[in-house]
């Protein structure tokens, strides 16, 4: 798998501004509930899947750039409406994961926790 150095990891801030100042010139806060941004984020999720549709290996890249950038936008519009921090909540969720999927049972398996 390739990795980005971990300085490019971290969304810059002037993205994350410029992605919450979209949202703002545009006054769409008022549509931002919890319930629409879980939908949108599925359907967006929906269209990034789609460009795998019916060939694994020859795929549009682009498209799959910009549908994913689609998901992670909905993302950060959802943790803003939230008032979640994601370094917290995924540090939470690997806490959680690494005590369901321990190395020695689950290395190399694609089982499911309750199958281990």
């Amino acid at each position: 798998m390739k990795r980005l150095a971990p300085e490019r990891i971290i969304m810059k801030k002037e993205t994350l501004e410029r992605i919450r100042k979209f949202t703002e010139d545009r006054d769409w806060d008022q549509f931002h509930s919890p319930a629409n941004l879980a939908k949108s984020i599925v359907i967006e999720a929906a269209e990034l899947l789609e460009c795998f549709q019916w060939d694994n290996e020859n795929y549009d890249f682009e498209h799959v750039k910009e549908e994913l950038a689609d998901v992670i936008v909905y993302c950060q519009d959802m943790l803003d409406k939230l008032g979640l921090d994601a370094d917290e909540i995924i540090n939470s969720k690997m806490d959680k994961n690494e005590a369901k999927y321990p190395v020695d049972k689950a290395k190399g398996r694609s089982d499911k926790y309750t199958e281990l």
